[in-house]
């Protein structure tokens, strides 16, 4: 039942001790301000890394060539190793039935792009049709680089949408003929890619015709593959794990590369790369779940402090009440009022001052494992129903203190 005499005498206590109560929501709001602005900090840590891995394929293992650290059979160290189509081709060839997406590249970092007065620098990289899902692009005019460009060395290219929107502007590019380093090729198609600009600004040819049309031979720049699905992590990670190994050894042996040289052939594991990280993001949540808690508690037992406080300073009129006949349960709700009423106020403040400086400033916030810190509002909203059980745990022992006092030791005291 809704008590008008109450809230008046909650309001006159509050009234009468202004920096005492603003010090105590103070240090409540404080406590969930940074609570949901950690754990917002912490959704962001986990948005940027799963940004990353949005990048490429799932499960992605992609395999480059280094310089050798060490002799072996006659041959010194410091070898620049050099792939060839060969290393792709003994690698399907001995692990084909556990592959699921196969592809080589040969990458020019570089190159003159030219569609009429339009000119630009981008990269270009000859690739094997399976690529677009090792890049987890999307074609959204035309199509991709196919079996039969492959077989017949076509001179198509696919672009990406910064390409087509620098060079060709509104103009739909399909069938136009794009010069690139002074050779012509006809676009075919255009894609988007989730990682952004930096790989739309891409241009795809087929490999047989980027190894032909600028004189690299049958030089590859790195292999990519994927492996069959596996129905929990472990055994992706232990079916990727003895791949890799597998495959190193292989490419070792046939690159003449002593058996413990890590160097001269690197490979990336990103599954075994997702596990580290989302371990990582996991600590970095606890930790922050902890530090917020931590500083919670510190401003509920403030609360306790000061009820404990009121309690003392109301002592003889407590006695007064009990002595008139008031319940130790009318005198215990008297002290919880209060109590919940400056944690519910402070932490009502302390979350939508935290949610909205979220949102202010959290699109602003941007790097490469930083992204979009946000807080789920059902969680923050349970945050502050824990904070208001809190405040009344912490107006309840002091409560209950007072509800025990006896009317004649109340009277007497000063």
């Amino acid at each position: 039942m809704f008590n008008v005499e109450r809230w008046q005498e909650i309001f006159e206590a509050i009234a009468k001790n202004k920096l005492r109560t603003f010090l105590t929501g103070i240090s409540v709001a404080s406590g969930i301000f940074i609570l949901v602005i950690l754990l917002g900090a912490g959704k962001g840590l986990q948005n940027g890394i799963e940004k990353q891995f949005e990048r490429d394929a799932d499960g992605l293992i992609s395999v480059w060539s280094g310089t050798t650290t060490k002799g072996y059979k006659g041959l010194n160290p410091g070898r620049q190793i050099q792939f060839r189509n060969s290393d792709y081709a003994i690698s399907v060839q001995k692990f084909g039935d556990q592959l699921n997406i196969k592809s080589a590249n040969y990458i020019f970092w570089n190159g003159v792009m030219t569609y009429g007065k339009e000119t630009g620098n981008y990269r270009f990289i000859g690739v094997y049709p399976d690529y677009v899902n090792v890049e987890n692009a999307t074609i959204v005019q035309g199509r991709f680089i196919n079996e039969n460009d492959l077989k017949n060395s076509e001179k198509v290219t696919v672009i990406g949408q910064k390409v087509k929107l620098d060079l060709f502007k509104e103009k739909n590019p399909i069938g136009e003929q794009l010069v690139i380093n002074n050779i012509t090729f006809k676009v075919v198609g255009v894609f988007t890619d989730p990682a952004g600009e930096r790989e739309e600004s891409r241009v795809y040819l087929p490999i047989t015709t980027t190894q032909q049309a600028f004189g690299v031979g049958d030089k590859i720049s790195n292999l990519d593959f994927t492996l069959t699905k596996k129905d929990t992590y472990e055994e992706a990670l232990a079916q990727s794990t003895k791949f890799t190994e597998e495959l190193g050894q292989l490419l070792r042996s046939k690159n003449i590369i002593a058996p413990d040289d890590e160097s001269a052939i690197g490979i990336n594991n990103s599954i075994k790369n997702a596990k580290q990280f989302y371990d990582l993001n996991l600590y970095i949540r606890l930790f922050f779940w902890w530090v917020g808690i931590c500083t919670i508690i510190a401003g509920v037992v403030g609360v306790s402090n000061i009820m404990l406080i009121i309690v003392k300073e109301r002592t003889k009129e407590i006695g007064i009440r009990k002595a008139l006949g008031a319940s130790p349960v009318s005198i215990i709700g008297m002290i919880l009022h209060e109590s919940i009423f400056i944690t519910t106020i402070a932490g009502f403040v302390g979350l939508l001052s935290s949610l909205l400086l979220l949102e202010l400033v959290g699109p602003l916030v941007s790097s490469d494992y930083f992204l979009n810190p946000e807080v789920d509002f059902s969680i923050a909203l349970t945050t502050l129903i824990l904070l208001v059980v809190a405040g009344a745990l912490a107006g309840f022992f002091p409560a209950y203190r007072a509800a025990k006092i006896k009317p004649i030791v109340a009277l007497r005291d000063e």
